[in-house]
């Protein structure tokens, strides 16, 4: 029997990535996206793409409207999403937005019996997101593995960080030589309805140069560049 993962799936170029590593590696993959209030369902509808052609065992899409909290340049219309690099932690960070979507992860992983949950968070070319740094992952494992009956019952579950060393680059070459499709992603922090990139926001940014870097050209159709 295959072991059991639960993959966050946002529809971008990293979460996409993950999905093809997790399934490369053996696992049994059940695909998480949130709708949460964020600025655009591109990114949504390419989940549902690259869910379904990673033929994933099960996808599912949780409602939460973390528009009622606010805070970030995804979640609230009158903060604007930054086109040029900042100081800091950048307008598009989103309150405790891991926590969240790790904890209803963990919540559905118990119910499978899973033995994993993975996210495409890195360390290396990101936005400065305190909950994407190694040191959050590994003390939320410890949390998990405090907070659920799986854990008390000694058996473990573990948080896979398979990008968390790489850079977009080095991500993007890992996703080639699994054969990811990137045309069919979004990572754009504001996506026309078409899903066209702006090629301005930092996840942009940090797209197109990775590709640049990877040597490989970039299928991401943006409207602006």
């Amino acid at each position: 029997m295959k072991r059991k993962a639960v993959v966050l799936l946002s529809g971008g170029l990293d979460s996409t990535t993950v999905i093809a590593k997790t399934q490369a590696d053996g696992y049994e993959v059940f695909a998480l996206s949130f709708d949460y209030g964020q600025r655009h369902d591109s990114e949504l509808e390419a989940a549902k793409r690259v869910a379904a052609q990673f033929a994933v065992t099960e996808h599912k899409i949780v409602p939460m409207n973390l528009r009622s909290i606010g805070g970030s340049a995804l979640t609230d219309d009158s903060i604007e999403v930054p086109e040029e690099e900042t100081e800091g932690i950048p307008a598009t960070y989103v309150p405790a937005r891991n926590t969240v979507f790790l904890s209803i992860a963990l919540g559905w992983a118990e119910v499978l019996d899973a033995d994993a949950i993975c996210i495409g968070v890195s360390s290396v070319d990101y936005s400065g997101y305190p909950d994407c740094r190694p040191e959050y992952i590994s003390a939320f494992e410890t949390l998990a593995n405090l907070a659920t009956k799986r854990g008390v019952e000694g058996k473990s579950m573990k948080i896979i960080t398979p990008l968390m060393e790489l850079s977009k680059a080095q991500t993007i070459e890992l996703g080639h030589s699994l054969g990811v499709d990137y045309s069919v992603t979004v990572s754009c922090y504001q996506a026309n309805d078409e899903g066209e990139a702006c090629g301005k926001c930092d996840s942009c940014r940090l797209r197109i140069k990775g590709f640049e870097d990877a040597g490989i050209a970039d299928p991401t159709r943006y409207f602006t560049v």
